[in-house]
């Protein structure tokens, strides 16, 4: 089983195809809208996965045991805000 975490996660687009790939358990997910967060929950069973409102705010040792992360970044949206952090390093 390969265990990822699902950042910038809107409603679960990766998620879902994971899903019905199949051999993949999700541990976590990051969305600070709050309304997509709404959907994802209504979506999927997020019971006992970690959840993140922010992602300039997760600490990548404090992430549970994981063997991808998978996410889509809106680039426009880094544009707009003129955006120059860096989420971390790894």
């Amino acid at each position: 089983m390969i265990k990822c975490f699902d950042i910038f996660a809107g409603i679960g687009g990766f998620r879902s195809g994971f899903e019905k790939a199949g051999g993949f358990k999700c541990v976590g997910y990051c969305e600070i809208d709050k309304y997509a967060k709404k959907a994802y929950e209504i979506l999927y069973d997020t019971e006992g996965e970690v959840f993140y409102d922010d992602a300039r705010k997760i600490d990548p040792n404090e992430l549970p045991d994981l063997d991808l992360i998978c996410g889509e970044i809106t680039k426009h949206k880094f544009y707009e805000k003129k955006s120059q952090h860096l989420l971390w390093v790894l």
